[in-house]
């Protein structure tokens, strides 16, 4: 599968912001330290550092993983999808926030400005999907996310999550804290823990394949049937 990307570049251009709540992490994507603050009172400190370097030994499952054409949903800075194209891997990267696009063009990382839930080149014939550093979180509805994520992908193809090292699913209002109290607004998100994978790949449509549970947590899966 190939895609255009001078047709990529272009869209993103035109294309206007995105309303799923990856714009609240401009201030993190800008390399400003920044945590999320969830309703209901917990609270974590953003990787931003991880997000704006280059891939890194941590990413070698995620990267391992991908042996055609991939797509990158929130993509951030573009580290996967530099390391990708470095193996050889077409690798396009998605993400609503215009910084986030900008960073993967300085790092020669091809990105599309698009919401994820939007039509996005390739649907049906992308090998591999991934939902890295949370954004299995985006839009607050993960069997949603995932449902939607199924249909981008080859009936042979995978999709490779990272997940959170705390048990059960949670769902609900977060925002994003600076330093200084200056924080964004309420956007739903989702957590997704190692043991609450299984359930909600189920529900999308998808089966759990693969595990890997240690200092980061991730997970591969493919369509049922």
């Amino acid at each position: 599968m190939t895609f255009d990307h001078t047709r990529a570049g272009h869209t993103r251009a035109d294309h206007t912001r995105a309303d799923h709540g990856r714009d609240q992490f401009d201030a993190g994507l800008a390399g400003r330290a920044c945590r999320l603050d969830r309703a209901g009172g917990r609270t974590r400190t953003l990787h931003v550092r991880r997000w704006r370097a280059d891939a890194a030994r941590s990413d070698r499952w995620l990267l391992d993983g991908c042996r055609g054409p991939t797509v990158d949903l929130g993509c951030g800075p573009g580290r996967l999808v530099r390391a990708l194209s470095e193996r050889g891997v077409p690798a396009l990267g998605v993400d609503s926030s215009a910084l986030a696009v900008q960073l993967c063009a300085r790092r020669g990382a091809v990105a599309l400005r698009r919401n994820l839930f939007e039509a996005l080149p390739g649907e049906g014939r992308w090998h591999h999907a991934l939902l890295a550093d949370g954004n299995v979180g985006i839009g607050g509805d993960p069997v949603t996310l995932l449902s939607r994520v199924r249909r981008l992908l080859d009936p042979r193809g995978s999709v490779l999550v990272e997940l959170a090292t705390e048990p059960g699913l949670w769902c609900g209002p977060a925002r994003v804290v600076q330093p200084g109290g200056t924080t964004s607004a309420w956007f739903p998100w989702a957590v997704v823990g190692v043991d609450a994978i299984g359930d909600v790949a189920s529900a999308a449509g998808l089966r759990l394949c693969r595990v890997r549970n240690r200092r980061r947590a991730f997970a591969e899966l493919r369509p049922a049937g």
